[in-house]
């Protein structure tokens, strides 16, 4: 499926690679990821896209974000959009087809083999472009979470289609390692000094 000599560039639909890990009940390390796909060819780019809420003061998407932009991805974000639909239910959307299809079609000249982190049957028609010029494509997602997460014309036009669920062992955080992370967090909680606001 890889060729190592290849140029690859991983195309990464934030939200939608999100929603597909939780399904199959794990955490992306993107430090095993990026590793994972280095070892597959000569790796060019690994772009992450998503959309984020500017209002808020703390996001929690945010620390992820830094991490990405500081240890090897590009990451593409642009404001989230909120609105009350007309059960006036608060809703956010935030879509990044059309950036991620840009980004990929001005690499096409470039890279050799696209990897497509995302489900999404509406980028159909990017891998139909990308197959065009004659780049070969992957996409990744899921068949194996009770609901499949990726649409089934999406899977077919792709030259190849990767079960998350199979990377699992490559690309999964070790569940040890949210724990441990968690437990320090509360022990440092614990030795911060109290106050009673009188000072």
């Amino acid at each position: 499926m890889f060729d190592p000599r290849e140029k690859i560039a991983l195309f990464i639909d934030g939200a939608n690679l999100y929603a597909t890990s939780r399904a199959l009940g794990f955490d992306i390390d993107y430090k095993k990821l990026l590793t994972s796909f280095q070892k597959r060819g000569y790796l060019l780019r690994a772009y992450y896209y998503t959309a984020m809420i500017e209002d808020q003061e703390y996001s929690s998407i945010r620390p992820l974000i830094d991490w990405l932009d500081y240890n090897g991805y590009t990451v593409v974000t642009k404001p989230a959009k909120e609105f009350t639909d007309a059960m006036g239910r608060r809703k956010i959307k935030g879509n990044m087809d059309i950036e991620l299809a840009i980004d990929a079609m001005e690499l096409a000249e470039t890279v050799d083999h696209f990897v497509l982190f995302s489900g999404d049957g509406d980028f159909r028609s990017l891998v139909e472009a990308l197959q065009r010029k004659g780049r070969k494509v992957s996409v990744v997602s899921t068949l194996a979470s009770p609901t499949p997460m990726i649409a089934d014309d999406l899977r077919r036009q792709a030259d190849h289609f990767i079960d998350l669920r199979s990377l699992q062992a490559e690309v999964g955080r070790n569940p040890a390692e949210r724990e441990a992370r968690l437990a320090r967090r509360i022990e440092a909680d614990d030795t911060l000094p109290v106050t009673d606001g009188d000072d």
